[in-house]
């Protein structure tokens, strides 16, 4: 960007303030609306929002069908200058407000939006929310030719069956997302879908499958240098290793995802004590109590350690 282009930037926005004593109704409102984009993008998101709740509130008033499409971009951009500020639930609040507006018009910007909705509602853990949402969206993007889209709405589809703990459901809705990436020969996708379809037979009980489904994703995370994703993948193989006697072998898988995940800064303590208890159940199947016990001892600490408790009891006020 120039100097003289910066200068524009700025005279615009003035320009912006200036007009709004002198229009009304949805002139009004769409000034304040523009006005929250150029703040939102300087990253001032609670100003951002005011002027997007100003506008929203104009466009409420109006009342008339001529104004919905406005109301809608109201309530979206409500929706993201919330989600910025971490405030998830009202966040995906606004956003499905703004869905509404937009199916209830036949818009096609709808869909878009309703792809965020379903992540938001995700990142809000409102799973049920999430299957309403994504399923329709995967089957407007099959109508419209959008393969991918479609097996990425499955995909969170199958992600919030399985938050669900409907493991079955679970497992087919990945299965399809799979079929989909792999005819459109997106690897590390079909791969990612294994891995979570692995994850589904662990909690079923059913270690075998689960190894297969396991290490295909192994593989192809391995053979691709996604090492991230080959961690996880490799905890769901040596869950699965468990699952089928092969004690020593889990145990062994356990523990190398462990040493790989504690390096990582920061530290997912949740995560290492979820391996660390079951490298302890795993040492008492194998009759190695001393080991056992001095893994559950540190586990006290570390669990005591991440208790949430008031700041002033804390610090013994």
């Amino acid at each position: 960007m120039s100097e003289d282009d910066g200068q524009d930037d700025l005279v615009t926005e003035e320009m912006l303030w200036d007009r709004i004593p002198e229009v009304y109704g949805a002139d009004r409102a769409n000034t304040y609306y523009e006005l929250s984009a150029r703040i939102f993008a300087r990253g001032q998101y609670d100003e951002a929002l005011a002027l997007a709740e100003t506008a929203r509130d104009i466009f409420s008033e109006l009342g008339h069908t001529d104004s919905s499409e406005g109301l809608a971009q109201a309530y979206s951009a409500i929706g993201y200058n919330l989600n910025q500020l971490k405030r998830m639930d009202e966040a995906a609040t606004a956003m499905s407000k703004a869905v509404e507006i937009l199916r209830e018009n036949k818009s096609p910007l709808s869909l878009e939006l309703a792809c965020t909705l379903g992540e938001w509602w995700y990142a809000s853990k409102n799973f049920e929310k999430v299957v309403e949402i994504m399923h329709e969206c995967a089957q407007e993007h099959l109508v419209d030719g959008n393969q991918i889209g479609a097996a990425n709405d499955l995909h969170l589809l199958g992600c919030a069956y399985r938050e669900l703990k409907q493991f079955e459901l679970a497992i087919t809705t990945f299965k399809e997302a799979r079929l989909i990436f792999k005819s459109e020969k997106e690897v590390i996708h079909v791969a990612r879908c294994d891995q979570k379809i692995a994850s589904c037979y662990v909690e079923l009980g059913d270690g075998e499958k689960a190894m297969e489904a396991a290490r295909k994703a192994i593989d192809v995370f391995e053979t691709g240098h996604d090492h991230r994703r080959e961690t996880f993948a490799l905890f769901e193989y040596g869950k699965a290793e468990v699952l089928v006697g092969k004690l020593e072998d889990g145990l062994l898988t356990l523990d190398g995802v462990l040493q790989i995940i504690s390096e990582d800064e920061p530290k997912d303590f949740e995560l290492i004590i979820d391996i660390e208890t079951r490298m302890s159940t795993i040492l008492r199947g194998l009759g190695r109590m001393d080991e056992a016990n001095e893994i559950d001892r540190r586990l006290i600490a570390v669990r005591e350690a991440m208790e949430n408790v008031p700041v002033s009891e804390d610090l013994g006020d």
